[in-house]
């Protein structure tokens, strides 16, 4: 009996698409906001302040009341007590609650700086003691870079004028600033404190450059230094030396040098003026 061979199939090979796998593309990460670095919260800045006190001085302590005192109060028509307290968030007295622990103002070497978290502080030193902007006042960068540039052309605008300064302008000048004694200086150390006053004191320097009776005053002084003219015991009449006849009444209240630079412009005064001149040249 024949064996029944199997047929075999032949099959045709199928074709298997393998998918496309697309790298994905990794997205940049979005930079974090920045958060601002102050904020505003009821039309007041967030931020760490600093307070000079408005005279420019430096002292090692200098307080300043802070309770007792009162602010007018617009919205409701009338003066409110006001305090500083560290544990409360208003400096309205009628508004504190519990247990209250006071606050002090005090300036180390001219200066507070006062960190953003405490409102209060600033407020009351910003907006509602009635020193503040009077006292002291805050520091804020771009207007302190632009004093700071005025005061620099100040002192450089005096530096210049003291370095242009004639002999005798120099003494005028210095003998206000540290009287008598000028006389006794040399024309080089006269030089040297002008320059140093001017440096110093630029906006005093250039008010005395400006000021018209400087040098007459410097002359009324020189001529009673040597005699020529007498300035009497109580300081109250201008005579002169040689012969004692009187040549003017200080008015009262005014300062004897003063009133003498201005008689020198009087008709009769610029004839003595003549005079004192030709003596002390």
């Amino acid at each position: 009996m024949a064996k029944k061979q199997k047929t075999q199939v032949e099959s045709t090979p199928q074709v298997v698409e393998q998918p496309i796998v697309e790298t994905p593309v990794m997205e940049k990460p979005k930079p974090k906001r920045q958060e601002p670095t102050t904020q505003i919260i009821d039309n007041w800045e967030i931020k760490d302040r600093r307070y000079m006190l408005a005279s420019g001085d430096k002292p090692l302590s200098y307080s300043f009341k802070s309770k007792g005192i009162y602010y007018y109060d617009k919205e409701k028509g009338y003066e409110r007590e006001i305090a500083l307290a560290e544990n409360q968030n208003t400096p309205f007295v009628d508004e504190f609650k519990g247990q209250i622990r006071p606050g002090r103002l005090i300036f180390r070497y001219g200066v507070m700086f006062v960190p953003k978290e405490k409102v209060n502080l600033q407020k009351f030193l910003s907006i509602y003691h009635p020193q503040a902007g009077k006292s002291w006042v805050e520091i804020k960068p771009r207007q302190k870079a632009a004093s700071d540039l005025d005061v620099l052309n100040i002192e450089l605008d005096a530096m210049i004028a003291a370095r242009n300064l004639e002999i005798d302008m120099v003494e005028a000048i210095m003998r206000v600033e540290i009287g008598s004694s000028v006389s006794r200086m040399t024309s080089k150390e006269l030089k040297r404190d002008i320059l140093v006053f001017a440096k110093n004191k630029p906006k005093l320097f250039l008010d005395l450059v400006k000021d018209d009776n400087i040098h007459l005053r410097n002359l009324g002084i020189k001529s009673v230094e040597q005699g020529i003219i007498n300035l009497s015991g109580d300081q109250r009449v201008f005579s002169w030396g040689s012969t004692g006849r009187k040549l003017l009444n200080i008015p009262f209240e005014e300062h004897p040098y003063s009133a003498l630079a201005a008689w020198f412009k009087t008709d009769e005064g610029m004839e003595v003026l003549k005079v004192v001149e030709k003596q002390l040249a």
